[in-house]
């Protein structure tokens, strides 16, 4: 089932399927290693429209809500 990384809770995994968003924004996300096919782990929420926390590739990477909301992940738990 197809959600956006922000609607995924703490412990959820999901692989990227692709972005909604311009040329510039998926470049930034695949130079830090976030692309289509890997598969993310989210670590953490943070409150009060906080970052969003991911694990990717055995190291962690923190997101803004609203580029959390651009990644499209297929959710696998």
């Amino acid at each position: 089932m197809e959600k956006t990384l922000l609607d995924l809770r703490p412990g959820m995994c999901g692989t990227v399927t692709r972005f909604a968003g311009a040329p510039g924004f998926m470049q930034k996300l695949r130079t830090i290693g976030i692309r289509e096919g890997k598969t993310l782990t989210v670590v953490a929420r943070h409150p009060l429209s906080g970052p969003v926390v991911v694990g990717i590739g055995g190291r962690e990477v923190t997101l803004g809500r609203g580029m959390a909301r651009r990644i499209i992940v297929d959710v696998t738990s």
